[in-house]
């Protein structure tokens, strides 16, 4: 009994030193000259507030197995609940690989992975049991996750493990429907009616801290925080570009949350790496809630189509983000902010600061009508007599009044980034004299672009010390925008005298 004591003692004093250290410390950081400073103390008191303590359990005790052909499901799971049931504390696993289906992490439950263990997700999607929750944007019903931090408080999975999630089946499915749905003219359904298997799911859920371990090979989005507050993710290494290519294997899906921080990230996918959302459409405007302060720092992209991602959920609104000193290779995007014309919301307070970027697409994308076979719904006339699933008809009401669709992107900041091979350098446009970009500081940037790209649409757009070095001499178009301030240390840029302000 006193060695367990002991062992629980510092597991605990580990766990909690470690989780302690990555608080978010007052900072300075440097916007160059600004109407008004940014207020960023919201910062200081984003992440999990408490770890789990108290005994420990080990997961083979109760018959967990390390055999990659017999399910475990059942045995970690009682550990875990029988964790729960007497204070909370860790669940252990002895070395080994443990073939699992969805296992649901209860609350003063530290589910610990320890170096050498594996967990082995099951490729058949009956071992992952359906619940409402919410997908790309609308709530529905759908597959369990891996992990699932479901309606709890005070969580962690962490160590040096693998989870394992073997989603190239839901791939391959994926991609064969997605075929057979666009010469129907149903791309906006696709993605609903495949269902697939999550990473993680933390949802309805307080401080929560996932760390350290690696998460592969998901079925769908990697990790997903919905409807949380006071969540920690701390050194994860994501890699969905095992094995083929990965559709919608977001990284880290940041979804009507609140108070998070992401740190020490690695992460290689093949979608948004680090994204920000917040609902679609009618069904998003029906929740209304914010993705908001949410600090992400010291993590590094490779593959993907953003390091940070705003969108293209953003009916609830996305605000108070703050990114800095991170790193880009091979990424789409450091900055994109995306939207459709029927999602609504507003994007604002985005901060972004200290980036080094290499071979990415651009370092600020912006688009207020993004991909619309996807983002817009039209029920093809076959289908008009027909009985059709309820997430059809979620997808098919209309936002009214239209304009309450329209979405506003403003108060964005982009400073001291090095961006090296990028094929082009902005891409940042509104989308008429009244759908305006508002408010975008970018300062002290040097970029080596193919091309200089072009800001369109804009009010109060302004450039500072930039440095633009493109391969072509081409210049930065400037269109029909109002009240801009572009000054650059070297650069061409090119104003079209009948379109400007």
């Amino acid at each position: 009994m006193r060695i367990n004591s002991i062992l629980t003692s510092l597991l605990t004093t580990v766990f909690l030193t470690a989780c302690n250290s990555g608080r978010q410390a007052n900072n300075t950081y440097d916007w160059g000259k600004l109407p008004q400073q940014a207020d960023l103390n919201w910062a200081d008191s984003v992440g999990s507030r408490k770890q789990p303590e108290g005994t420990i359990v080990s997961a083979n005790s109760f018959g967990a197995i390390a055999d990659s052909t017999k399910l475990s499901t059942e045995a970690i799971q009682k550990a875990i609940d029988s964790c729960a049931a007497s204070g909370g504390g860790t669940v252990t696993l002895a070395p080994g690989h443990y073939l699992v289906g969805a296992l649901f992490i209860k609350s003063g439950v530290n589910l610990l992975l320890d170096k050498g263990v594996t967990l082995l997700a099951s490729t058949d999607i009956n071992n992952y049991p359906e619940f409402r929750s919410r997908i790309a944007g609308i709530e529905m019903v759908w597959p369990s996750a891996v992990i699932n931090v479901v309606k709890q408080k005070n969580v962690a999975v962490s160590g040096k493990g693998v989870i394992d999630c073997r989603g190239k089946k839901f791939w391959e499915q994926y991609w064969k429907m997605r075929k057979e749905y666009e010469s129907k003219g149903l791309r906006w359904a696709v993605d609903y009616d495949c269902k697939r298997v999550r990473g993680i799911l933390v949802e309805r859920s307080t401080d929560v801290t996932l760390k350290d371990f690696t998460l592969m090979r998901t079925g769908f989005w990697a990790c997903q925080i919905l409807y949380s507050d006071y969540c920690s993710i701390n050194g994860l290494k994501i890699n969905n570009n095992i094995d083929g290519r990965g559709p919608s294997t977001d990284g880290v899906d940041i979804d009507s949350s609140s108070n998070i921080l992401i740190e020490n990230c690695m992460i290689d996918c093949n979608d948004d790496n680090i994204c920000l959302k917040s609902g679609r459409d009618t069904d998003g405007l029906r929740v209304n809630r914010p993705t908001e302060n949410v600090v992400i720092r010291h993590c590094t992209t490779h593959k993907g189509t953003g390091l940070i991602t705003c969108g293209s959920e953003t009916s609830g609104s996305i605000r108070n983000i703050l990114g800095h000193d991170l790193t880009a290779q091979g990424t789409w995007s450091v900055l994109r902010l995306k939207s459709a014309m029927s999602r609504g919301g507003t994007i604002e307070n985005i901060y972004i600061t200290r980036v080094k970027a290499d071979s990415v697409r651009n370092v600020l994308a912006t688009d207020l009508n993004w991909n619309p076979q996807y983002s817009y719904s039209t029920l093809p006339e076959e289908y008009s007599h027909q009985e059709i699933p309820e997430h059809w008809k979620t997808l098919l009401t209309p936002v009214v009044p239209e304009e309450k669709g329209y979405p506003k992107f403003r108060n964005v900041y982009l400073s001291h980034i090095k961006a090296t091979n990028v094929r082009e350098f902005i891409s940042a446009s509104g989308w008429n004299d009244t759908l305006r970009l508002e408010n975008f500081f970018l300062y002290a940037i040097e970029a080596q672009a193919q091309k200089a790209g072009q800001i369109r649409y804009s009010r109060n757009f302004n450039l500072a010390e930039v440095t633009l070095d493109t391969k072509d001499n081409t210049p930065i178009i400037s269109e029909h925008n109002d009240k801009c301030n572009m000054q650059f240390k070297s650069c061409l840029l090119y104003t079209s005298d009948a379109a400007d302000e």
